[in-house]
């Protein structure tokens, strides 16, 4: 048995933060293109643009920047960001999988 979950961090209903713009910024971070990082997430350069911008606007801070000439790498803020994100998510598996541990029993013992 396993439990399932999604994580995104929500303000007024809209989103700030989830997976998909956890793996935006890792690829952005990867590849130093928001170009490729849109072509490696099989999206439009406009839809990944507009999901960073939306995320920039809503937490109120940069999340990436242009790098001398070209190129685009994280702020500081955005790999804190992610760095908690890997650890809630981390702390959420962990608590997860011990629960469903504790929960099979009751459907294994029948």
């Amino acid at each position: 048995m396993e439990i399932r979950h999604k994580i995104w961090l929500e303000q007024n209903g809209k989103v700030l933060f989830g997976e998909g713009r956890y793996k935006l910024l890792k690829a952005i971070e990867e590849s130093h293109s928001l170009n490729s990082a849109a072509k490696e997430l099989n999206m439009s350069y406009r839809a990944a643009w507009g999901r960073l911008k939306a995320s920039e606007e809503r937490m109120g801070m940069k999340l990436v920047e242009r790098s001398q000439g070209k190129g685009m790498h994280l702020t500081d803020e955005a790999k804190k960001l992610i760095k908690e994100f890997d650890r809630l998510e981390h702390k959420t598996e962990k608590f997860l999988k011990e629960t469903g541990r504790s929960l099979s029993i009751l459907f294994t013992d029948k």
